[in-house]
Formats: structure tokens, sequence, C-alpha cells
């Protein structure tokens, strides 16, 4: 930020639960003196909105490594009377959480006596760790090969800004990982897939020892697990390189995690004209085989589905699969409705890796051809 500094560090009150919290950081030192003095330059005007009389407030002390006494915490807290605090305590409900955080080292064996950093900061947020283990895919109904990890799952509701009444589209949705995540945060959820099988929760299971998927395994079995069934509004069968949406624009997200054709092929339904000679033409009303879809192509379909569907100020987020020593950002590719707001590189291995791409669309909807689609190498 152009104004504060902002640090996340890892709570932990035992070794059995771990938090992370977010602060904005106020002062910072490796002993009292430097910690007192980093405060006496932080610039008043920051501080004044949150220390008026009219508020609220506590003081926190967090150590990691070491346990204090309670007659050593308010020691330290009293150190911090220079601070123009001018509102009232409260210990049950303040309006402003100020932490002391000070670091003792990783090793339990060797506590130095003094910590080896000390931050002062503004509380800002807790993290929400427990629910990548209360939404982990092992504890799921129905999972598949491509199952999004809970934890992925949350990062990319995060990207789309999704909140409470929005309505988030999956057009490759599989066993519906995405849609959870999008539920949990109180969104109303919709998906496709041109799987017959997956969505409606039938054909091999995918878990070991288990040959055939039961009764209760499919998407909406899934939501009704967590209790988000009254978010589920539908998923269908449909090929998403012909979408069969009227115009308009109706999601404030699509998230979406699209086939690269490694462990779930990459296909989409042929037409009279492309079914390849010497297979024998079937009626007009059915749709005899499915061809390759190539990876520029459904991404091409995807941006300008995107485009045309999301409200302003929606966004989309995908996956993009890169070959990492040919990969440049030119090659990620674009719309000119939408802005490109981050891309993040996870790892897959040596040479490969796949980039979290967030755009959010900026301006009304308006066609365009394959040339303005950049030329990547996917």
């Amino acid at each position: 930020s152009s104004q504060f500094t902002y640090f996340i560090l890892s709570v932990s009150s035992n070794l059995a639960k771990q938090e992370q919290s977010i602060f904005e950081l106020w002062g910072h030192g490796k002993c009292p003196e430097e910690l007192y003095s980093s405060l006496k330059n932080y610039p008043v005007e920051k501080m004044v909105p949150f220390l008026h009389s009219g508020s609220t407030y506590k003081i926190k002390i967090h150590t990691f490594n070491k346990t204090l006494t309670q007659e050593e915490k308010v020691k330290r807290i009293d150190a911090l009377e220079f601070l123009p605090f001018e509102g009232k305590v409260n210990l049950k409900k303040p309006q402003h959480v100020f932490s002391i955080l000070e670091d003792y080292g990783l090793d339990p064996n060797h506590i130095p006596e003094n910590p080896h950093n000390i931050y002062f900061g503004r509380w800002i947020a807790d993290g929400q760790r427990e629910l990548i283990e209360s939404y982990s895919v092992k504890k799921r109904h129905f999972i598949g090969n491509t199952s999004m990890d809970a934890g992925l799952s949350f990062i990319m509701a995060n990207h789309g800004k999704v909140k409470k009444n929005d309505i988030v589209f999956d057009p490759f949705v599989g066993t519906g990982g995405l849609l959870i995540a999008s539920a949990h945060f109180g969104a109303y959820v919709y998906g496709t897939d041109i799987d017959y099988n997956t969505v409606h929760g039938l054909g091999k299971a995918s878990r070991k020892n288990q040959k055939w998927r039961g009764p209760d395994e499919n998407i909406r079995a899934n939501l009704r697990q967590y209790g988000l069934e009254k978010y589920y509004l539908d998923v269908l069968v449909s090929d998403a390189s012909k979408p069969s949406w009227r115009k308009g624009t109706y999601f404030d997200a699509i998230i979406t995690d699209p086939p690269y054709g490694i462990r779930e092929s990459t296909r989409r339904t042929g037409s009279q004209k492309e079914i390849p000679k010497g297979i024998e033409k079937c009626p007009e009303s059915h749709v005899p085989v499915s061809l390759s879809y190539h990876l520029s192509d459904m991404f091409f379909d995807l941006l300008n589905f995107s485009a045309e569907t999301l409200v302003l100020g929606g966004r989309l987020v995908y996956w993009l699969p890169v070959y990492t020593p040919e990969y440049t950002e030119e090659m990620v590719p674009w719309h000119p409705c939408l802005k490109l707001i981050s891309n993040c590189e996870q790892k897959l291995s040596s040479h490969t890796s796949r980039r979290l791409i967030t755009m959010e669309k900026v301006k009304e909807f308006e066609n365009f051809s394959d040339s303005f689609l950049l030329q990547s190498k996917l």
C-alpha cells in the first residue's frame, strides 16, 4: 500500500494450532528501545483515526517460541504509554486491537533471553486456515481425478472477490470443488461440464478400493455435506465451446480450472460437418463424436464468454498451464474488455507450472477475432 505497510505472521498459541493474521505495521526493532524509536517516528496522522477519545481498544502480546508471565506482559504494555491513546480500554469488544509481537527464533531447545525482532501493529484480520482441513478433499463425498485442493479453491474465490449473494459460474465444473469454496462465502453457484457421468455422479469412482460411485456422490451432495445446498442453482451437461446463453450479463465471477489434457482430456462436441471421414453420420439431434479442443481455442472462448457474461467489475479467475523455459508474460491471453489483475505461479515440475490468472471486466462487451488472442505456446 502507498500509505501503510502490512505484514502477515503465524500466531501460534500451541503446537497443534497455528493461525495466520495480518497487521498494519506501526513499528519494528531488534530491541525495545529500537521499537519505541520506530513508533515515535510513525506519522501521528496515521495513528489518530484509531486512538481518538471516542474509540475503544486493547493491546495483546504474542510471543513466538517463548511464554511470558502476566507481569511481563503488563510491563510491556505500560511501556507504550507514550503513544497518544485517548480512547477507553475494552478487553471484551474493542473497536481496535493492537499487538506486540516478539520473535524468539525457531529452536525450542535454545531460547534466547531477548527476542530477535519485536513488532507493533494494528490487527486487521485473522486467517481462515481451519477451512483447509474442514473442507479437505479427503473427507468429501464426491471427488474426481482433478478435484481442486481446498486451499487453492479458497484462494481462487478470494481472487474472484466472491461475496454474499454473488452468482458464480464454473464452465468446467468437474466435481464442483470451486463451487463449494464460492458457496462458503454466500454466493449462489452454477456450472456446466461436457462429461455426462461427472455431472450426474455416475460411472467409476476415483477413490481407491471403490469400483462405482454411490447415490450420494454428486455435486449437489457435496454442497449438502457442508450445509451449503441452498446456494446451489444447477449444473448442466454443456459444451463450453458452444455456450447456450442469451446475450446479457449474468455472473459476478467466473472461477474455473480448465482441463489441460493431462489427467482430463480437452474435448468439445463436433458438428455434422466436422465429423471425420469414414464415420457414419447420425441424425441432426444427436452429437456423434467429441473432437479435440486446442488449449488456445479453449482460452479464447473462455475470455470471450467471460467478457460477454460478467457484470462490469466482475472477475474471471482461471489456471493457465505453461512450459516454464519458454514462458513470458506476453503469452497470457487477453481481451480488450478484461484487465489483468494478477498472475501467480504454481510450480508443477522443473519445467512445467501453471499460472493463476485473475482478470476484471472493465468495459462493456465487444466481440473480437482470434487475432486479438496473443500467440501463446500452450
